[in-house]
C-alpha cells in the first residue's frame, strides 16, 4: 500500500513541479480603447428652436409628463443628452433614475435609441431621411418617499426644474440652443418663475417667451394652491408657497425685514445682474427642502413655522440671504472651472471656498444688517460655526482646499465619522477665511476699508450684465491688493493648505471676540434642538442624540468615541433609568459635580451592552465672549449700510 500511495502522490505533484519549471500562461486581455463617440460642445447656433411642454397636473401620483420637440437639420447619427453636471450642485447630480417611458418619433414612426455604454446620460439615435424634427415623450417620476430622493410634487405644491424634464442635442453650447417652454398646472394653482411673457391658453397651458436652454435651466418654477407675493423693492419679489394657507400669515415687520434684505444686498454689491429677481420660497413639511441658486431667482424650502414661530429663534432665516448673494457670487461671477459650456463637461470645484465660503460669510451678515437676525443671533450662529470646526479633528490630515472636492467624493451622503472624514467644510471654514480678511482690512485701514469694498469691486461690476464673468485666484488676489496692500496670496494659501488643530479663529480675535463655553445652550441652538428633535452634546462628551435615543453623530476620539458609541447606536438607559435627552443632560451635569462616569445601556441591532461615558467637564455650549474695549470690528461688520 505504501508504494502505491507514494506513486499516487508523485503523480499529483507532477503538475506543480511542471508549473514551477514551465509556468502556465493565464488569460490576460488587453485594454479596449475608450472611444468617446459624443460630439464636443461648439460655440455655434443650434439650427431651430426646441419646444418643451410639461404636464404637471398628476399631483396624486407625483408624475410629470413631458412632450419635447427637437428640430433636426439632417439625417444620420445624433446624440441627445440628459443634463448630468447641474449648476449649483458642484457634482454630477442629474437624477436620471427618475426618468421613465422614453419614446422618440420622427416622420410619424418610432425610432430606436441606445444608451451610451460610457456615458449613461447620452442617448444615440439615427435620424431617418426626410425628418425635420424629433418628438420625445417621457415621464419624470417624483420621489414619493424621502428615501427615494427629493420629493418635488405634492398635493399642495410642486418644484419644476426644467433640466430634469428635458434633453438637449450634443455638440453645442447650451446658451446657443433655443427653446420655447410651456406648462400645464393644476386648476387654481399659482406659479412663480423667472421666465417672461406668460401667455395662458384655453386648454390651461401656459406658454413663455423663447429663451436659451441655459436660461431655461436657470429658471425653475414653484407652483401651489396656497400662495402670496410680496414686492421687496429693487426688482426683488418674495413668492411664498405653503402646505397650508395659515403658514402665509406674515406680519408687516417680517416682510419689512425682507425688504431691508433686498436693500442691503443691492447696497452691498452696487450692481444688479437681473431685470427682476424672484425668491421661490416654500414653507413645507411635505415637499423636500432645497436651497439652490440661480441668477434671476432661487429655490428655497424650509419647514413649517417660518413666519408663525418667528420669535422662537432665527431658524432658517439665513437661507434667503445666502441664495440671494449667489446671484452675484456664483452665478454672475463664477470660478472659471465651474463654468462649463454644457451639462456634460465636468466641473472643477477648487474655488468653492469663494463661491460658497464667501456666500456663507455674507448670509449671516446680511441677515443681521437687515434685521432677519438680531446682533446676538448673529454671534450665536457664528459661535456655532467656529465651535463646530473646533471639533473637526480631520483638519489634521485633510486641508480646507481638499474639502472643496467633497460634493463629488462623498455625493452628499452621510458619513460615519464626519469630524474625522470632514465634509463640505468650505462653507463654514471658507467663511472664516473671509472673516479674517475683512477684519484685517478693517484693522489695517482703521475702518476705512472692509470686505464690503471687495464685494463692490469684484461682484458689483457691469451693471445690467446678465451673462457670466469668470475668475481665478489671481483675480481675487489682485482685487484685494487694489483695496489694501497685504500678503493676501500668502494668507489665502496658508488657510487653504494648513493642517491645524482647532478652528481658524484669527478673524474672531481681530474682531475683539473669542470663543467660550457655558453650561446653557444659546437660543439659536435651543431652537435648532427643539425643531429637529435632538440634543447636541458635541462639546459635552462628543455626541448628538435624537429624542428617540439614536446617536446621530460622534466626535472622533471624544468621550463617546472612547466609549465605543457610533452613529446609529441606540441609548436605551442612563444609569439604569430609561433614556430621555433631559436625563442624559442631567447625568452629564451631575458627573461633573461628583466626578463619576455616566453608565449607558446601549443597543446595536439585537446586541445590548453597557458602556461608560467618561466625561467630567459637564455641559458645554459655545458662545462668543467680548474681549478688549473700544469698537469691535465684528460689531462694525453687521452695521447696516447707509
Amino acid at each position: 500500500m505504501r508504494p502505491i500511495l507514494l506513486a499516487a502522490f508523485a503523480v499529483l505533484a507532477m503538475p506543480v513541479a511542471a508549473q514551477a519549471q514551465n509556468p502556465v500562461q493565464n488569460s490576460a486581455p488587453e485594454a479596449t480603447p475608450v472611444v468617446d463617440a459624443i460630439p464636443a460642445a461648439r460655440d455655434i447656433p443650434y439650427p431651430g428652436t426646441m419646444a418643451i411642454h410639461v404636464d404637471a397636473t398628476d399631483t396624486e401620483r407625483a408624475i410629470f409628463r413631458v412632450e419635447q420637440t427637437i428640430p433636426v437639420a439632417q439625417a444620420g447619427p445624433m446624440v441627445l443628452l440628459y443634463p448630468e453636471w447641474l449648476p449649483g450642485n458642484h457634482a454630477p447630480r442629474g437624477p436620471i433614475r427618475h426618468l421613465a417611458g422614453l419614446t422618440i418619433e420622427a416622420n410619424g414612426q418610432r425610432i430606436d435609441w441606445t444608451r451610451d455604454p460610457l456615458d449613461v446620460y447620452a442617448f444615440h439615435i439615427d435620424v431617418p431621411e426626410g425628418a425635420t424634427e424629433l418628438r420625445l415623450r417621457f415621464q419624470f417620476l417624483s420621489a414619493t418617499e424621502r428615501n427615494q430622493g427629493r420629493i418635488v410634487m405634492t398635493a399642495e405644491m410642486l418644484n419644476l426644474q426644467w433640466e430634469k424634464m428635458s434633453f438637449y442635442p450634443a455638440g453645442y453650447y447650451v446658451r446657443n440652443i433655443m427653446v420655447a417652454p410651456s406648462v400645464t398646472l393644476p386648476a387654481g394653482w399659482n406659479s412663480a418663475v423667472a421666465l417672461r411673457g406668460a401667455r395662458p391658453g384655453a386648454d390651461g397651458r401656459i406658454s413663455y417667451d423663447t429663451v436659451s436652454y441655459e436660461t431655461l435651466v436657470d429658471s425653475p418654477m414653484f407652483a401651489g394652491a396656497h400662495y402670496r407675493q410680496d414686492d421687496l423693492g429693487n426688482g426683488l419679489w418674495l413668492n411664498t408657497f405653503a402646505d397650508r394657507a395659515s403658514e402665509l400669515a406674515a406680519t408687516d415687520e417680517q416682510i419689512a425685514a425682507h425688504r431691508r434684505l433686498s436693500d442691503q444686498a443691492v447696497r452691498l454689491f452696487g450692481a444688479r445682474h437681473f431685470d427682476r429677481y424672484d425668491f421661490l420660497f416654500a414653507i413645507t413639511d411635505t415637499m423636500s427642502g432645497i436651497g439652490l441658486e440661480h441668477q434671476r431667482s432661487s429655490e428655497n424650502a424650509v419647514p413649517s413655522g417660518y413666519f408663525l414661530e418667528w420669535d422662537e429663534g432665527p431658524g432658517r432665516r439665513s437661507l434667503l440671504p445666502h441664495e440671494l448673494t449667489h446671484s452675484w457670487n456664483g452665478k454672475f461671477r463664477r470660478p472659471a472651472g465651474l463654468w462649463t459650456p454644457d451639462y456634460r463637461t465636468p466641473m472643477q470645484d477648487n474655488l468653492l471656498w469663494v463661491y460658497e465660503g464667501q456666500t456663507t460669510f455674507w448670509d449671516t451678515v446680511l441677515a443681521a444688517r437687515s434685521g432677519l437676525y438680531t446682533p446676538e443671533q448673529f454671534r450665536e450662529q457664528l459661535a456655532l460655526r467656529v465651535a463646530g470646526l473646533e471639533l473637526r479633528a480631520g483638519r489634521a490630515w485633510r486641508d480646507l482646499q481638499d474639502t472643496a472636492h467633497d460634493p463629488i467624493i462623498a455625493a452628499r451622503q452621510p458619513n460615519p465619522w464626519t469630524s474625522w472624514q470632514r465634509s463640505e467644510d468650505y462653507y463654514r471654514e471658507g467663511a472664516l477665511v473671509w472673516l479674517e480678511i475683512d477684519q484685517i482690512l478693517r484693522r489695517e485701514t482703521r475702518g476705512r476699508r472692509s470686505l464690503d469694498d471687495f464685494a463692490r469691486r469684484f461682484f458689483g461690476v457691469n451693471d445690467g450684465d446678465w451673462g457670466q464673468l469668470t475668475y481665478t485666484l489671481d483675480d481675487i488676489v489682485e482685487t484685494l491688493e487694489g483695496i489694501h496692500a497685504h500678503d493676501w496670496r500668502g494668507l489665502i494659501e496658508r488657510r487653504l493648505d494648513e493642517n491645524a488643530q482647532g478652528a481658524p479663529t484669527n478673524g474672531l480675535e481681530l474682531g475683539s471676540y473669542r470663543l467660550a463655553y457655558r453650561n446653557e445652550p444659546s437660543e439659536s441652538l435651543r431652537q435648532a434642538q427643539q425643531a429637529n428633535d435632538y440634543i447636541d452634546l458635541s462639546w459635552s462628551g462628543g455626541l448628538a442624540v435624537g429624542n428617540d435615543g439614536r446617536v446621530q453623530s460622534v466626535i472622533w476620539e471624544g468621550a463617546a468615541y472612547q466609549a465605543g458609541l457610533t452613529v446609529g447606536t441606540e441609548i436605551v438607559a442612563i444609569n439604569s433609568y430609561s433614556f430621555s435627552t433631559g436625563l442624559l443632560a442631567d447625568a452629564i451635569a451631575a458627573a461633573a459635580d461628583d466626578g463619576t462616569d455616566v453608565e449607558l445601556l446601549v443597543k446595536n441591532g439585537d446586541r445590548y451592552r453597557t458602556v461608560t461615558l467618561n466625561w467630567q467637564q459637564g455641559l458645554r455650549y459655545p458662545y462668543l465672549e467680548r474681549v478688549g474695549s473700544g469698537r469691535a470690528g465684528l460689531d462694525a461688520l453687521i452695521q447696516p449700510l447707509r
